[in-house]
């Protein structure tokens, strides 16, 4: 079957349609979980609602001058979409042009959700319309390169779904801690019919070895924080109890250091480490040819039948529904 070009239409006669199609079909669909972060009573300094669309997704608070937090705040299911990329690239561009800025977490305030799919719903314009990135990378591994090389440090607090988007954009950061009962991590888009476009057939190797980064890939299966921890997914995972102060307290710590030593050792280690952007590029060329496939327009059509961003229960259990694609 063939989606709608208001839900999704990925067949297209154009270059720039089909662009247009790999962003809306950007790797990422996620869910169940995670308990929200709570709100410090005693927030000190500022926090700001990104701008950019209908409603901010985005808030940033910055703690300190050095230590700030992003957080995700886009209810039911934190669903990333066209409307949230100028967001998140205001976002980007003052972690990379703050002079005080040491230590960014970015966290979430939805029950459930660190941070999941892409939007599937606005008309195909909304995401056409945006230029390519800083890099020239779309809009999306534009952000995920320059917070991964950006002179600051990065930490994802995962406590929820971060499958597609939001495993990429852990996966960019420079460290991960996940909470023990309430994480989830994975790459579903195999199980869909296409390729992940955000990077991780780059990161993943790097992280956890080329066996597990592709029993993770491959298998589209969610990934718990023990095994998260075990894989090298994640640095560690906490009891969920414990992992705010833990986060806490090496970003506070962190951020008390001298930015410029900071920086210079995160660039050294990132020679060792981060894959080049043409690698990134690679896995973005073969998304956009992957999303073109009947059988990927089939499943996303299946999987938006079923309910995916209507019903809790397909948001909370995406990796049971996607095994129901398969055909054996």
């Amino acid at each position: 079957m063939k989606i709608g070009p208001g839900a999704l239409g990925v067949v297209a006669a154009s270059s720039t349609f089909l662009s247009a199609a790999a962003l809306l079909m950007l790797p990422a669909l996620a869910l169940s979980g995670q308990t929200a972060v709570a709100d410090n009573a005693d927030r000190p300094a500022e926090t700001k609602s990104q701008p950019g669309s209908e409603h901010a997704q985005i808030r940033v608070q910055k703690r300190t001058p050095a230590y700030w937090r992003v957080t995700f705040d886009n209810p039911p299911f934190n669903i990333f979409g066209p409307e949230t990329i100028p967001q998140m690239e205001k976002v980007v561009a003052d972690i990379e042009t703050d002079p005080n800025v040491k230590v960014v977490v970015f966290d979430s305030a939805v029950p459930g959700f660190f941070l999941t799919h892409y939007n599937f719903t606005p008309p195909l314009s909304d995401s056409t319309n945006l230029p390519s990135g800083r890099t020239g990378l779309h809009p999306l591994p534009d952000m995920l390169v320059r917070i991964s090389k950006a002179p600051v440090v990065s930490i994802a607090l995962i406590r929820g779904r971060a499958t597609g988007v939001g495993s990429e954009l852990a996966l960019a950061s420079d460290m991960r801690f996940a909470s023990r009962e309430k994480a989830i991590l994975s790459q579903w888009e195999v199980g869909a019919g296409f390729v992940p476009g955000g990077g991780p057939m780059a990161r993943l190797p790097r992280l956890m070895g080329r066996g597990r980064a592709l029993e993770v890939l491959l298998g589209s299966d969610d990934i718990n924080g023990d095994l998260a921890e075990e894989y090298g997914y994640v640095n560690r995972s906490f009891p969920d109890a414990k992992l705010d102060a833990f986060v806490d307290a090496l970003a506070t710590r962190i951020s008390g250091f001298d930015r410029q030593a900071i920086a210079d050792t995160k660039r050294l280690v990132d020679f060792a480490s981060l894959p080049s952007d043409p690698e990134i590029g690679a896995g973005w060329d073969a998304f956009i040819t992957a999303v073109q496939r009947p059988v990927a327009q089939e499943n996303i059509g299946k999987l938006m039948k079923m309910g995916l961003q209507t019903n809790a229960d397909i948001e909370a259990r995406l990796g049971h529904y996607t095994q129901t694609l398969a055909k054996n």
